[in-house]
């Protein structure tokens, strides 16, 4: 017997409550109906507030992500970004060269960097180098140019131009967004340009993202999953879409 509206609406919000993420292939199968009946029923449910959309999935919460000061954010998650942290440190090896890129979970990485270590640090996040500056066994670059000063970091023509001059191994990169079909997002278009030029020279980018960030979607787009080459998480990422992250080429590590 076919289910009706009503019957389907409480079936997807109990999924979404259940999952915190539904994506609309999975539902139109669960439920035995088309795309496009999911797509409109997703759609009614918004439009009452219960739900908000993005491409091919629906969240409790709004897809959109919202610019945060850094100190702010910083308070955010601190377990999990502490955790993440600690396993990154363990895929640096002895003498790299790296670029650290802006946000809260890379603070803690760059603050989580042992003091003996001899490495050589390339970064636009003004809070990171200020992490970085009694480590005397860490050489430090700052890239400059115009400072978001919400962010703490450098952007802009003058710090990619600074980056052009270098070549590091690894990219150690914080988003405000992840998802397995839109990609890797932040806030500000500025810094996802710069971002993405930081992707393009280096050898290995490994992105340090906690849970809370996937199936959100920030302005700027930094680039596509299967650019990146790591991905460091917490365990309460979903599963689902961290199955179609991992079959996109992508190595996902936990804590």
């Amino acid at each position: 017997m076919e289910m009706t509206i009503a019957e389907r609406h409480s079936m997807i919000l109990k999924r979404l409550e259940m999952k915190g993420y539904v994506r609309v292939k999975e539902l139109a199968k669960e439920l035995g109906v088309s795309l496009v009946t999911i797509r409109k029923d997703l759609k009614t449910l918004e439009d009452r507030k219960m739900l908000f959309r993005s491409h091919g999935s629906a969240s409790f919460r709004p897809s959109q992500t919202v610019e945060r000061p850094v100190n702010e954010k910083e308070l955010l998650w601190a377990d999990e970004k502490e955790a993440i942290a600690s396993k990154a440190v363990e895929l640096v090896e002895s003498g790299e060269s790296m670029i650290i890129g802006s946000g809260t979970t890379t603070l803690a990485f760059a603050r989580a960097l042992p003091g003996d270590g001899s490495y050589t640090v390339l970064t636009a996040a003004m809070n990171v180098s200020f992490a970085l500056l009694d480590h005397n066994a860490i050489e430090l670059i700052q890239l400059g140019g115009q400072v978001r000063k919400g962010a703490n970091t450098a952007v802009g023509p003058y710090a990619e131009e600074m980056l052009s001059n270098f070549a590091c191994q690894t990219l150690f990169l914080g988003v405000d967004g992840i998802s397995p079909d839109f990609g890797l997002t932040t806030s500000n278009m500025m810094e996802a340009h710069l971002n993405r030029r930081m992707i393009e020279s280096v050898q290995r980018t490994i992105v340090l993202c906690d849970s809370s960030k996937f199936g959100l979607r920030g302005f700027g787009k930094i680039c596509e999953v299967n650019d990146v080459d790591v991905l460091i998480t917490d365990e309460r990422a979903p599963k689902d879409m961290i199955q179609e992250i991992e079959d996109q080429g992508v190595q996902v590590i936990f804590p």
